[in-house]
């Protein structure tokens, strides 16, 4: 499908006016892009806090103290994103500090720790182990071979700070190396392109440490650094056959399931309250089934059986244990409550996709009822990419039910469209998000709302749907999602926004996922081998 059509099936355009309340008055459309993409000026992402603990753990090994560094921002869904945008601050710097003093201590203390970390006997500061020790662990830190000027320097640490104890240097050169700007930073700014003197290709050792951060979530493994030294990364088929390699290890599925869990918004769940009069078998236990369970789909689609990733919003087949059994009303035998199974739901039953189950009706409604404005939100922005504007900041956004005169909350918000203030907003998103009124707050199957029968009837962009059950089909070949799913990824791992000039790119990443009949495993390779993964503007070309 070609990119401008995506980006009119996006609808941002429309939405952005229709939440400015000229629903239907516009013409406008989205302008289809022209000509090659444009490359972006490179970012520089500070660690995340599981990068960083990853990035200790693979030059130390396990078993190392809490080290707490400032903590994560994820604007945009993604903390990638909060990475390269939110500073390091002065408590940030005294963070990284004392997790460095702390994590030294705890394998420098230990004689045994400390010879199989450095591999040799120092006999005086600064000789022949400390030196070749420094180059090599230099290069697993900072992910590139140290300049000879660097090893000098930190040779020279080594040799100040000793205090004629050589592994007091080499104790305090690490100290230092784990506050460097190369080891915190993902430093990666690219390199003159011999082919083409407009842009920068990022370095081979740029390219392994953009891929293992993408791809594992952590640091290069020797294998990738060493095909960083042969050039290999250079090139496209390079890159793609490491990419492999790096898909293939566990790594890979975890730091996968951390984006899922990012762009499925799953953290919310975390602390989730509800009215104990209102749901009493609501428990902290069930909020945990309901992220297991998304996270059960998320795997089974891209890595048991590496099938089309849309199957997640359509999708009959899930996971449940005794405790999700018992909620959704279904037989689950061999479930306990730490064993989940799979089951597939009845097919003319209420339930198919995310969009039903618990962890998606939860953590879109309110502590004693639903909210067809959250869900409807949700679908917009996290399934279909598109921008939804915060309310005017002096719009009361509280919907209280008036116990003299019951209605449903659909009636109420159905006012709230009266309304020229919220009208634009609630026009876009009440809809599809009435598709979901069938679900009360913890996601259980509903009949009544506040006494009344639920109508469960809405529309998504003019197309009239009868609950979410006909939602789930119109989304299983809604070409928005397979789009937008391209666009979050695309965020995730570059560590920002795209900008409209970049389509060109965006389309043929799509292009290669839609053909592979949507797998993850195929849109994760079409991305780390596109051009905007590989090459990189000089910072006075980008716009």
């Amino acid at each position: 499908m070609a990119r401008g059509k995506v980006a009119a099936a996006l609808g941002i355009v429309a939405l952005s006016a229709a939440c400015k309340g000229d629903i239907g008055d516009s013409d406008e459309t989205t302008p289809e892009p022209q000509g090659e993409a444009t490359l972006e000026a490179p970012v520089l992402p500070r660690l995340t806090e599981a990068q960083y603990r990853n990035a200790l753990v693979h030059l130390f090994g396990d078993a190392l103290p809490a080290t707490p560094v400032q903590p994560d921002t994820n604007p945009f869904l993604f903390t990638s994103i909060g990475a390269t945008t939110d500073p390091l601050s002065e408590i940030g710097v005294q963070q990284l500090e004392e997790a460095a003093d702390a994590v030294v201590h705890a394998v420098f203390d230990d004689p045994a720790r400390r010879a199989a970390l450095v591999g040799c006997e120092p006999t005086s500061p600064g000789d022949p182990c400390t030196s070749g020790f420094l180059e090599v662990f230099g290069r697993r830190a900072f992910r590139r071979p140290l300049a000879a000027s660097e090893v000098t320097r930190w040779v020279d640490v080594a040799s100040t700070l000793s205090g004629g104890d050589p592994w007091v240097g080499l104790a305090a050169a690490v100290r230092g190396m784990l506050q460097a700007p190369s080891f915190v930073y993902r430093v990666e700014l690219g390199e003159p392109d011999p082919d083409e003197p407009t842009r920068l290709r990022y370095t081979g050792f740029e390219m392994a440490s953009r891929l293992s951060f993408v791809l594992w979530n952590g640091p290069p493994d020797e294998e990738l650094l060493d095909a960083a030294d042969r050039g290999d990364l250079d090139e496209a088929a390079g890159v793609e056959a490491q990419a492999s390699r790096l898909l293939d290890d566990p790594r890979a599925r975890v730091a996968i399931m951390e984006f899922f869990d990012q762009y499925l918004d799953l953290g919310r769940l975390e602390g989730v309250t509800r009215d104990a009069e209102l749901y009493p078998t609501f428990s902290e236990s069930l909020a945990e089934a309901m992220r297991a369970e998304a996270r059960l789909i998320v795997d089974d689609l891209v890595f048991r059986r590496d099938v089309d990733v849309r199957q997640l919003f359509s999708t009959r087949r899930t996971f449940v244990n005794d405790e999700l059994a018992a909620h959704y009303g279904v037989d689950a035998p061999g479930s306990s409550a730490i064993t989940f199974v799979p089951v597939e739901l009845p097919a003319d039953g209420p339930r198919a996709g995310l969009l039903t189950l618990g962890a998606f009706l939860t953590m879109n409604a309110h502590e004693a009822t639903t909210s067809p404005t959250l869900r409807g939100k949700y679908l917009r922005e996290r399934v279909l990419c598109a921008e939804v504007p915060p309310p005017p900041p002096d719009v009361d956004t509280e919907i209280e039910l008036n116990p003299e005169e019951p209605k449903t909350l659909r009636e109420v918000l159905d006012q709230h469209r009266t309304n020229p203030a919220c009208a634009g907003c609630h026009s876009l998103l009440d809809p599809p998000g009435f598709l979901f009124e069938g679900f009360d707050a913890i996601g259980r199957v509903r009949s009544e709302d506040n006494g009344y029968p639920v109508d469960t009837s809405g529309e998504l962009d003019g197309e009239d749907l009868a609950d979410a059950r006909d939602l789930a089909e119109v989304l299983a070949n809604d070409e928005r999602v397979g789009a937008c799913l391209t666009k979050q990824l695309f965020r995730h791992a570059m560590g920002r926004l795209d900008v409209e000039t970049e389509s060109p790119a965006l389309d043929r990443v799509h292009d290669r996922f839609a053909d592979s009949g949507f797998r993850f495993r195929e849109l994760l390779l079409a991305l780390v081998t596109n051009d905007s993964f590989r090459f990189v503007a000089p910072p006075e070309v980008s716009q």
